[in-house]
């Protein structure tokens, strides 16, 4: 089994935040993204990864290799965005030889029974009912259960299951000769080569998929629903912080994730903020957020906000979006 890690993306919805933070390294419930699926994966065994990067790629890769050095792993650079199966077909050499593939985009957390996937003699489609399904690419069934039919962002729907960016696929080499016929004949969705094309022609020449029903799926491309997913896992055993150290005056309203070596005076923090390390708050009141490391926070009252990395703010009262190495003073002027 071989895990193919597309996460290539610009995350232009949670601008200005992604101008210079990866989407995969965006903190959720005290750790970034990417983490969840690297840590999912190898909970069930698998070792081999490969990861396509693009926008902000060294930062994905150096995060990867420093924090985790024991698995396998390779690095395959997006040049374009294409679309998803553009981005499979980019790293196609790196795993033509494996018996079976997993695939998981690397801006969802989902929750999923891995072991039975893993354990399951089908190809698998990670699927979940949504409300609007024209947005993503949905799946039809037929009689006996298997799926008939994929499309990518249908104007009418015929099915509420929308694809939650997780696949297993057993035919390796039908998925290359999909992705190779869509791409060198330019079969295009929406002006790229998304991969709910390149299964349905699988399907088409007699692949079978099951679907599998996700438990949940976390979007976590916007900044509300960002924010609500890590509510979601702060709430869970085993996410918040437990045994934190006693600050100066401060008042911590659980759960929370607080990283190491911040320094919080006066201030009221919690419930469901997650707080990276090294990061300065005094005088201020947070809820409902996520803080990037080595912010400094003061006089503020913030929440349902998202504060990028080397972030300053100072006296403001505001709902804020706001990305990495920013300095904002709203202050009043003095004297």
């Amino acid at each position: 089994m071989k895990a193919i890690i597309p996460v290539a993306g610009a995350g232009t919805r949670l601008r200005p935040l992604t101008y210079t933070q990866p989407k995969p390294l965006i903190p959720v419930a005290g750790k970034p993204i990417i983490s969840f699926i690297i840590e999912q994966l190898t909970a069930v065994g698998v070792q081999d990864f490969v990861f396509i990067i693009g926008y902000l790629g060294e930062k994905i890769k150096h995060y990867v290799e420093q924090h985790y050095p024991d698995i396998r792993k390779e690095f395959v650079n997006q040049e374009e965005r294409l679309g998803s199966a553009h981005a499979i077909w980019t790293a196609r050499n790196r795993f033509r030889d494996a018996e079976e593939v997993f695939i998981f985009f690397g801006d969802s957390i989902v929750d999923v029974n891995f072991r039975a996937v893993m354990e399951s003699p089908h190809s698998m489609v990670g699927v979940m009912k949504v409300k609007d399904p024209r947005e993503f690419g949905v799946v039809e069934f037929d009689e006996a259960g298997w799926i008939d039919r994929v499309v990518e962002k249908p104007r009418i729907p015929k099915s509420d299951l929308a694809m939650v960016g997780i696949y297993k696929i057993r035919e390796v080499k039908a998925l290359l000769e999909a992705l190779e016929f869509n791409i060198e004949n330019d079969i295009r969705s929406y002006g790229e080569f998304p991969l709910t094309d390149a299964l349905m022609r699988m399907i088409e020449r007699g692949v079978q998929i099951k679907a599998l029903t996700v438990n949940n799926w976390f979007d976590c491309g916007k900044k509300e629903v960002l924010l609500e997913t890590n509510a979601i896992l702060l709430d869970r055993e085993g996410y918040a912080s437990m045994d934190l150290p006693s600050y100066d005056n401060a008042i911590i309203i659980h759960p929370v994730s607080i990283g190491e070596d911040c320094e919080i005076s006066n201030s009221i923090v919690g419930p469901h903020v997650t707080i990276g390390s090294n990061v300065r708050i005094r005088h201020a009141i947070i809820k409902d957020s996520i803080i990037g490391n080595y912010a400094s926070i003061s006089e503020v009252i913030l929440q349902q906000s998202v504060v990028g990395n080397d972030t300053a703010i100072t006296g403001l009262r505001q709902s804020l979006n706001i990305g990495d190495n920013t300095e904002i003073d709203f202050s009043l002027p003095r004297g």
